[in-house]
């Protein structure tokens, strides 16, 4: 199967998939859910890729089960979190409704269905992958593979400690600063960002490969301006206000990077 069909039947899966979910998420009334289906619809797309794609079947496997891997354990993360805290919703999607009161319904359904979108966009580097027929792993493929093992380890690594810290009753209104944390405040999203690196640079070995820096860099994007930084951070000064300043002020915002002495 060419390209062009394996991007419109992927499309239109995941556009009813992710109407359906908004139904969902309407009955349950916590729309946090689309974090987990977003999460979760990139291994299945790498799974469609891998399948349908006429390229060489070691390479297909090899990013399909990246993808797999990766998508898995983030979206049974973010599963674990949405249920042991609904039926309260994520803050960034409060904020949201507070944002939208005056026409929530259609913009959430929008917003719902624009996931849909950025799945097969952001997907691109699993596409040209599977399209690729060279019957051996060039040397990129084969660093972008073990990059993306540093950086799936990294990533686990900040959400384990981030989770525990969490659980200790003693940190309630506190600021996670250990391990990670104490190097970056969002060491999550740093390496979030580098497994995305990691897909670009083992495309790059296929045709049009180039192609799949639209990846990396939507999600840097949203990371820094839009979704993820901006209004986490929101929240957290809302909720731990001085502390979480305090911690802004030593530590870097997403590359791990020594701390700052703290200034009067």
């Amino acid at each position: 199967m060419t390209a062009a069909p394996l991007v419109l039947l992927a499309l239109g899966g995941l556009c009813v998939s992710f109407a359906a979910l908004y139904l969902v998420a309407r009955r349950i009334d916590n729309y946090g859910i689309v974090d987990i289906a977003w999460s979760y619809a990139f291994g299945a797309l790498a799974t469609f890729d891998a399948l349908r794609g006429p390229g060489w079947p070691v390479r297909r496997a090899l990013i399909g089960a990246m993808a797999v891997v990766w998508s898995l354990r983030l979206g049974t993360h973010l599963f674990i979190r949405v249920l042991r805290h609904h039926p309260a919703e994520d803050g960034r999607y409060r904020q949201l409704r507070r944002d939208w009161a005056a026409s929530f319904a259609p913009r959430m359904f929008g917003f719902f269905q624009l996931q849909a979108v950025s799945v097969v966009a952001l997907g691109v580097a699993f596409l040209v992958a599977c399209l690729n027929p060279a019957p051996v792993l060039h040397g990129t493929e084969i660093a972008g593979a073990a990059l993306w093992l540093l950086a799936l380890a990294g990533e686990a690594r900040a959400d384990r400690e981030l989770a525990a810290f969490k659980r200790d009753p003693a940190n309630q209104g506190r600021v996670c600063d250990r391990g990670l944390w104490r190097y970056s405040r969002h060491p999550n999203y740093f390496f979030e960002w580098l497994v995305w690196v990691a897909y670009f640079v083992f495309a790059l070995a296929s045709p049009w490969g180039w192609i799949a820096i639209l990846g990396p860099a939507s999600i840097l994007f949203l990371l820094l301006r839009v979704t993820g930084i901006p209004m986490t951070e929101e929240q957290s000064i809302r909720s731990r206000g001085d502390a979480y300043r305090r911690y802004q002020r030593t530590t870097s915002a997403f590359v791990p990077w020594f701390p700052q002495q703290p200034t009067a």
